[in-house]
């Protein structure tokens, strides 16, 4: 099979690692999955990998052992890459579910540039029914690794850091203080700037030019040196983010915590500014 070429693929590149025997994650909702589905796709909801705990709604399920028998479930081999999409309309779960897959020590792990509408574009089978076909059971066994991920403890440490730039990737209401998810507290991080993950893209769902995301870094003072540390509410917006400004070959991570892990703490160890 074809390797995969960093973490983007173009439509063109996914529809033919599909045709190869990619496994397909549709990480798009339920309501959105009930007007149509990718031929041969497997629906995914990046909540099921996630901690249920409210403050911890953002992390990856602690137990190994259990995430690698819920990979294997969908059918997720250590040998196969793996294409998710996701659609414009979205928060990024596409981005999401790589940034778990290479976290967890996927090394195929892939997004389409445009999501479910740029395959559909590309002639690649849409159905309204599900295959009746038994699933294959995955052999993906889970080797974590933190290269793409950092704590609140960690995070903490690196503020004032000219090393690390804090990218906010939640809307501009929120940044400024607004709580429209149940945040204890608002604000943003001190030092953290505003960048929107939409502003990476354009109307259509589809990454701008790389020389025009290295400008949107460079006007918010992110230096090409920099760690980037992602953050938003519950993991999905920076999660995105992390796997865009990776594939770009910017060192970057996701705070693994996120907004709500870092309200929920002492405000005098953890501010916020507004």
């Amino acid at each position: 099979m074809t390797p995969t070429p960093g973490w983007v693929v173009s439509p063109a590149a996914a529809s033919q690692l599909i045709e190869q025997g990619a496994t397909l994650l549709d990480a798009r909702g339920a309501e959105l999955q009930a007007d149509g589905i990718l031929k041969g796709s497997i629906p995914v909801n990046w909540t099921e990998f996630a901690q249920p705990e409210a403050a911890n709604s953002g992390k990856l399920l602690a137990d190994d052992a259990l995430l690698t028998e819920k990979l294997q479930d969908i059918g997720v081999f250590r040998e196969c890459p793996v294409v998710v999409a996701d659609p414009l309309r979205g928060w990024g779960e596409d981005g999401r579910m790589v940034w778990m897959l290479r976290s967890l020590g996927h090394p195929q792990a892939v997004m389409v540039d445009g999501g479910y509408p740029a395959l559909v574009k590309e002639g690649v089978l849409t159905t309204t029914r599900r295959s009746a076909d038994k699933l294959q059971r995955g052999d993906f066994v889970v080797q974590r690794t933190d290269r793409w991920d950092i704590d609140r403890d960690t995070l903490r440490a690196s503020l004032g850091s000219d090393c690390v730039a804090i990218i906010d990737c939640r809307e501009a209401q929120e940044y400024e203080g607004a709580t429209p998810y149940g945040e204890v507290r608002g604000g943003h991080i001190p030092g953290a700037v505003h960048l929107h993950y939409k502003e990476l893209m354009d109307a259509a769902g589809s990454l701008l030019p790389p020389d025009q995301i290295h400008a949107r870094l460079q006007k918010a003072g992110i230096s090409p040196e920099a760690e980037i540390v992602a953050y938003c509410t519950a993991g999905v917006r920076a999660a995105w983010v992390t796997v865009v400004l990776t594939h770009l070959g910017r060192k970057a991570k996701s705070y693994s915590g996120f907004i709500l892990e870092w309200t929920a703490g002492d405000p005098q160890k953890f501010p916020l500014r507004p």
